[in-house]
């Protein structure tokens, strides 16, 4: 299924639009379970990217499931969800190939939804019906069109790739399919037979789906008669399970996945064989645990209470409770909390061992053992990620233990960390609370606390947010400053001497990665060492290099995809919709500029490419960055002499519609830019044979499918012609965005790219043109563009507020 890129600014943005003047449709309100019909036509409101599009409304509550599904036989549909706090889901096709659009959604807030009916590309209009029903709806068994399969393929040693030396095999044949929806606790039968949908490598296959919660872990069981059972799950986040035999089972020909879901939405598990042709019954079962952090409960037996804020309760972990799977007995106590809110967990108990657990929205959950202060009582002292409902876990360490207990919930703001001392010295902790932008004035001096090394210490405290820049400053003229920046989580970093090493001043200049509260550790390099300081937390742009990039429409692209060579070579699966969906999601970002060029098929020839290379190039200036992209077939020559650019005696190419571009050719074209920043970005067979050719000079940068010897495939489980250019897409969305800060670096991408890699592209095969068998692999060559170099800058968030984009 291929998701369009909708920004958060986009998001927002649509939720707070109302319908244009004139539009025909009034805006109206979607009720559950009653149908609405419409019509897409000249003069309703239109998204920014042209697509007609009807609003709809309705009130959600918080934990809500509902399903929205439009269909209509008149155009592509597409449907986009925004609701509160920049919640965004949107959907092009509910089953590959399918004319509707569909989703099952679990409301993560209470309040307005804005339903968008619109449709994948612009300009389309017609008759469609959209229909909101509570729950989520199991979709009804009907066959699988061949076209546009999603049948995921499996990586097996052995395993045979037809035509690897044209780049791309055969689309799996599927022309029924058995689709259903898996439920928690629940067992389905099933038969694999001749008529089912079957994989590339001829294994006939089922196929469920399963909606699936961020953090919950899943396993799912099949058990199979008359063949060896497989199993293979794949779902949002780039989730990807494969398994044959059930390794808990010793000799097992069943197979079993347990696997924690990495994020929310609908999972596909395959039900299959382990060889081709097999067949025969089957059943699947499907078992739900809780999140994948701390300890997973077991059925409840006793009902959570009540407490609020500053209340001590008294209770008693007793035979009857509700008990975790590792036969712990637990009680619940659950309250209303407030995003940024510090609170203090403590529970003390003479009869056992006590054990703390606080869970919460988002899947938020921290725990303890013992408290920090020593001795086997427990305390938490956590700040509040997210408005919502929190539950404390009241348990023990050991399994079976009992007795009396208090537990206590208090007001955290006032939690000072104990620190260990130097003997004969007391501590008497300073903390103080700051701002960003603020300056604070401050004096090391004896009775402070102290590091267990000596050196005395005042902390300071400040609200921060993930992606934002700041500069942390510590100058003082009496000691050598040294200051350590505390995250949230506990993730720390320090600094001893400013950038340059000159001068016994401190500085940190980061993005910060997460919410929250940060605390200051402001100390001396040496023990011992007193003194008055000045302390100064600032927003900061970076470095000068990454500040002078400025955002907007400044990516100047030419894409190119090939699919249909006209005879020349054998045609390709989702090359050419490579180049069109990294044109669109670009241009959906905001950054795509209005004189890049997209060529598809007949359009790319040699001269179409080389005309809108030097068009699109003429108009990039050194602000801007310059892309060049390509999915389709690539080949070497046959040897010649070995030369320092080609020491295999091979010339590599990409194969265009009427001829050949050159890694030579491509070098040249390269040459005449005058950008920022250039990238190659090759998704073909040999392409890492161009890096040598054309990332010879300051500011270019290659991304390749291949090593300049060995053939690539297609991202068939992901509709992808490549899987460079699946990622590439997603990643320069915003994806590679680690850090939050709205860009995308060199690095960022870099890592993106190859942790994707390593992740799903770790067992497809590849060969040389000589029949020599390895596997892909990534290619990505920065030359001279350094880690924090900035590929692109995203729209800021906050634009949302303007209406921009």
């Amino acid at each position: 299924m291929f998701r369009k890129i909708l920004s958060a600014t986009t998001a927002l943005t649509l939720l707070a639009t109302p319908i244009a003047a004139g539009a025909r449709q009034a805006e109206q309100r979607l009720a559950p379970g009653a149908p609405v019909s419409g019509r897409l036509q000249s003069g309703d409101d239109t998204l920014d990217s042209g697509e007609f599009r009807d609003a709809y409304r309705f009130n959600g509550t918080a934990g809500q499931r509902v399903t929205l599904r439009m269909t209509s036989s008149d155009f592509d549909p597409y449907l986009i969800l925004t609701g509160p706090g920049g919640f965004s889901e949107q959907n092009d096709d509910e089953e590959a190939g399918q004319p509707a659009a569909g989703m099952v959604v679990t409301l993560p807030s209470t309040g307005d939804y804005l339903v968008s009916a619109t449709t994948y590309r612009p300009g389309e209009s017609g008759r469609y019906t959209l229909m909101l029903a509570n729950g989520g709806l199991a979709r009804p068994t009907r066959p699988v069109e061949s076209s546009g399969t999603t049948q995921p393929t499996r990586p097996r040693n052995g395993a045979q790739l037809s035509n690897l030396a044209s780049r791309r095999g055969q689309p799996a044949r599927t022309p029924t399919g058995n689709v259903g929806m898996l439920e928690p606790g629940a067992a389905v039968s099933g038969r694999l037979e001749s008529g089912d949908a079957t994989l590339n490598s001829g294994e006939l296959v089922d196929s469920w789906r399963l909606n699936v919660e961020a953090g919950r872990t899943y396993t799912v069981r099949l058990n199979g008669t008359g063949f060896d059972p497989y199993l293979m799950v794949r779902g949002p986040g780039n989730l990807s399970e494969d398994n044959d035999d059930d390794g808990a089972v010793r000799g097992s020909t069943a197979s079993r996945i347990t696997f924690t879901a990495p994020a929310s939405g609908q999972a596909t598990v395959s039900a299959t064989s382990y060889r081709p042709g097999e067949s025969g019954r089957y059943q699947l079962t499907l078992e739900s645990g809780g999140a994948s952090t701390g300890r997973q409960p077991t059925v409840s037996t006793s009902a959570e209470s009540l407490i609020r804020m500053g209340e001590t309760r008294n209770g008693r972990l007793a035979r009857g409770a509700r008990t975790l799977t590792s036969g712990e007995y637990v009680d619940d106590y659950a309250f209303q909390g407030r995003r940024g809110q510090q609170v203090d967990l403590r529970l003390v108990s003479s009869d056992f061992d006590p054990y703390l657990q606080i869970s919460g929205p988002g899947d938020f959950s921290q725990w303890n053992d013992d408290a920090p202060e020593g001795g086997t009582d427990s305390r938490l002292v956590v700040t509040l990620p997210a408005d919502g409902r929190y539950v404390i876990s009241a348990t023990s360490y050991q399994g079976g233990e009992t007795g009396a207990y208090r537990l206590s919930l208090a007001d955290g703001a006032g939690y000072r960390p104990t620190t260990p001392s130097t003997p004969g010295v007391p501590a008497a902790a300073r903390t103080a609370d700051m701002s960003v932008g603020q300056t604070v004035d401050g004096v090391l001096q004896a009775g402070d606390d102290t590091f267990p090394s000596g050196e005395f210490v005042d902390r300071v405290r400040f609200a921060g947010r993930r992606g934002q820049r700041v500069s942390v400053e510590l100058t003082s003229s009496a000691f050598d400053a040294f200051t350590i920046l505390t995250a949230p989580s506990g993730s720390r970093i320090d600094n001893d001497d400013a950038a340059g090493g000159e001068s016994t001043d401190s500085r940190l200049d980061t993005v910060l990665a997460e919410d929250g509260t940060y605390t200051v550790s402001v100390t001396s390099f040496a023990a011992g060492e007193t003194g008055s300081y000045r302390l100064s937390v600032q927003p900061s742009r970076g470095s000068e290099r990454q500040a002078s990039v400025e955002g907007g429409p400044r990516v100047f692209a030419v894409m190119v995809g090939v699919s249909d060579y006209a005879g020349r070579s054998t045609n390709l699966d989702y090359t050419d919709e490579d180049a069109l969906k990294l044109a669109e999601s670009l241009r959906r970002e905001g950054v795509l500029n209005p004189a890049s060029v997209t060529l598809t098929n007949a359009e790319a020839t040699v001269g179409g490419v080389r005309e809108a290379f030097r068009r699109v190039a003429a108009q990039a200036g050194p602000d801007d960055l310059f892309l060049f992209f390509f999915s389709g077939h690539g080949g070497q020559s046959d040897p010649e002499a070995a030369s320092p650019v080609e020491p295999d005696g091979r010339t590599e190419y990409i194969a265009l519609r009427d001829g050949n571009l050159t890694d030579a050719d491509m070098a040249d074209l390269f040459g005449g830019l005058r950008t920022r920043l250039s990238m190659l970005v090759l998704d073909s067979c040999f392409s890492g044979g161009f890096a040598r050719n054309v990332v010879s000079r300051p500011g270019v940068m290659g991304l390749f499918s291949s090593e300049e010897d060995l053939t690539s495939a297609v991202a068939d489980k992901f509709s992808a012609g490549g899987y460079l250019a699946h990622f590439l897409r997603s990643g320069m969305a915003g994806e590679a965005d680690v850090d939050g800060d709205r860009m995308v670096t060199a690095g960022e991408l870099t890592t993106y790219l190859r942790r994707q890699f390593v992740r799903d592209v770790e067992g497809v095969e590849a060969e040389t043109v000589d029949g020599q068998r390895s596997y892909q692999n990534l290619v990505i060559d920065r030359g001279g563009v350094q880690v924090d170099d900035v590929v692109l800058r995203l729209a800021d968030l906050g634009d949302a507020a303007s209406g921009g984009h």
